[in-house]
């Protein structure tokens, strides 16, 4: 039998915690430059995607206690801030894991995405009654 190569405890934070590919993509540029403070306008361009579609992925690493709103003057930028030790090492393993099996991770997101498809599908299947 082949084992995955996704540890456990990764496999869950994936499966808890990181909601798309484009999430994933912008919580390692976040992390990969710690000092840096992103905007949206910024964050489109390294990740080829709308504005808005990157306001909404700051605003989701902000949910998820990854980033947070920069100090004054520039609120309106974010900066990687794991909101624990134990989060930011979580994040500097699945770093190292996407470095080496992109496309597990990444196919391990999408089966969750298609998972939720499904059962969202499923809420409106007409069923007969017996």
């Amino acid at each position: 039998m082949n084992r995955s190569p996704i540890p456990e405890d990764l496999r869950r934070f994936v499966l808890t915690s990181i909601p798309s590919v484009p999430f994933l993509e912008a919580l390692l540029l976040l992390r990969a430059n710690p000092g840096q403070q992103w905007s949206g306008e910024m964050l489109a361009g390294r990740l080829y995607t709308s504005e808005r579609t990157a306001h909404g992925l700051l605003d989701d690493l902000c949910r998820s206690g990854m980033a947070e709103p920069c100090p004054a003057p520039d609120a309106h930028n974010y900066c990687y801030a794991p909101a624990s030790e134990a989060l930011r090492e979580r994040i500097d393993g699945l770093a190292e894991l996407y470095a080496r099996n992109l496309v597990d991770v990444t196919n391990l997101i999408h089966s969750t995405l298609d998972r939720k498809a499904q059962q969202f599908a499923d809420a409106f299947r007409l069923r007969k009654d017996p």
